[in-house]
């Protein structure tokens, strides 16, 4: 890693404190990005998250996609953690936290407001990020590409059901539009982008790595704009409601550490090598918020105690997963060295 990378939980920081004074500075600048939406995407987001995704994007090889099926291990345990326990110990975070430990802290209807938004977090693992936290662990772009897909493909059945049972909701209703267009957006858009340079570029190694070498830091830039944009948009609610914020804060970050730890290390176990296995490990620990987000305001209100849970973990999640990131760089001698030695 570059100096400006090594040093990036200092920018991440100044970020985070950039975007809170200018929320509360120029409410009215944030007010007109979040009105740039489309079925409920931010489109000033969906532009920066672009420009973090496609550097990665320019490392998929499509030949090298049917080879990923061969090597099955690292796929299985990416699904089994983010549809057999993480939903479950989430809401199980919840309940422990809010009805017994917090329980003289909020009030009862509060709490169970907290709790569904935790829940809709834990039912809707991570579509766009990963590409990042994977391109900063230097995953394996292929493999990658395929655990968010098949992840998407099985979020498009299972987020309704288990998201409803968790809650005891019965007629969840599923804006399915803001699942489309964050699939096709985050996915789709910048994938095209890679192949079609990749094509103009002739597929050769050599250039395309040095392209996506001069694009790193235009990469970093878009996730620290990012930064600015998530905390400007809840500047005035961090300040208002701080207590609440914090409370919340509490047990998403035990099950975010606790997510990676045990995917992390079944993936050690399994001998998987590390440009597979930390973005497994990512996947799991990171929210498609978007996705939280809009369900909790379209079941309980914009205002409402569930939506208030999913903007933290929107809040948290970029420190959460560049602390993670610097982790798995520094354990990188733990696994194999390359995709090609998995089994």
């Amino acid at each position: 890693m570059g100096t400006f990378e090594r040093y990036l939980h200092l920018w991440v920081g100044l970020a985070i404190a950039a975007g809170v004074g200018l929320g509360l500075l120029s409410p009215a600048l944030f007010e007109g990005i979040a009105a740039l939406e489309v079925a409920g995407v931010n489109l000033a987001v969906a532009v920066l998250i672009w420009l973090m995704i496609y550097p990665m994007m320019l490392k998929v090889e499509p030949g090298c996609l049917k080879d990923v099926g061969r090597k099955p291990k690292g796929l299985a345990l990416t699904l089994g953690v983010n549809w057999l326990i993480k939903p479950f110990t989430m809401a199980a975070l919840g309940v422990l936290f809010f009805q017994h430990l917090f329980s003289g802290l909020v009030s009862a209807e509060d709490a169970q407001q907290y709790i569904a938004g935790m829940i809709l977090l834990g039912v809707a693992p991570c579509t766009a990020m990963v590409f990042v936290w994977s391109h900063l662990t230097d995953g394996d772009a292929n493999y990658t590409l395929v655990q968010v897909s098949v992840n998407d493909l099985i979020l498009v059945f299972a987020f309704a059901p288990i998201a409803g049972m968790l809650l005891g909701v019965t007629d969840l209703t599923v804006p399915w539009g803001t699942l489309v267009a964050s699939v096709a957006l985050f996915v789709v858009v910048p994938l095209v982008a890679g192949l079609l340079t990749r094509r103009a570029l002739g597929g050769r190694a050599q250039a395309i790595d040095a392209l996506s070498s001069r694009l790193k830091p235009t990469s970093i830039m878009g996730l620290l704009a990012t930064v600015v944009i998530l905390f400007g948009l809840q500047a005035p609610t961090l300040v208002a409601n701080p207590m609440a914020v914090v409370l919340i804060a509490i047990p998403l970050l035990i099950q975010s550490y606790g997510i990676f730890a045990l995917t992390y290390g079944a993936a050690k176990a399994m001998k998987l090598p590390h440009d597979v296995a930390a973005p497994a490990a990512m996947i799991g620990t990171s929210n498609f918020f978007e996705l939280a987000v809009a369900v909790a305001i379209s079941l309980f209100g914009l205002t409402s105690g569930a939506a208030l849970a999913t903007v933290v973990g929107v809040l948290i999640e970029v420190p959460v997963m560049l602390s993670l990131v610097r982790f798995a760089n520094r354990t990188r001698p733990w696994f194999p060295a390359s995709h090609q030695n998995a089994a």
